[in-house]
């Protein structure tokens, strides 16, 4: 599904996310007994997710640390809410259809993982050799 509108209210994204957060909240709620704040909106939780994987994937592309950080970010909010595989039943084609997504940004995840860990890895500035001076006689 295409969104292109958003509106005040969070437009048909809003619409169609509202059920499946509150399905995904629910299901929190039970295993850890956590309440939904009063004034929570929707619109609000999309334009986070909007924010975060615009400015996010930008600077994740610059090559910064801290896009790779919002993506993960990002992707710990908006995975179990959108590919909510668990609420059906396995013989169901949708099951598989959002299983397979849900593990392909589980892949994702890890792939964000490995670029921080590289980018950690490497030191700030190397060191550079210097050339040995040819020693005159």
């Amino acid at each position: 599904m295409m969104f292109s509108e958003f509106g005040v209210d969070g437009g048909p994204a809003a619409k169609s996310l509202r059920p499946k957060f509150d399905i995904f909240w629910n299901h929190l709620s039970t295993h850890t007994g956590l309440k939904e704040p009063k004034q929570f909106e929707i619109q609000h939780l999309l334009a986070a997710t909007i924010a975060l994987k615009g400015i996010g994937g930008l600077l994740f592309i610059l090559g910064s640390s801290l896009g790779a950080y919002l993506l993960l970010l990002h992707q710990a909010i908006a995975t179990p809410i959108l590919y909510d595989f668990y609420n059906y039943d396995p013989e169901k084609t949708e099951f598989n259809q959002l299983f397979l997504k849900f593990t392909q940004n589980l892949a994702f995840f890890g792939a964000l993982l490995f670029f921080i860990s590289m980018k950690a890895s490497i030191p700030k500035r190397q060191l550079r050799k210097r050339a040995p001076k040819a020693k005159t006689t």
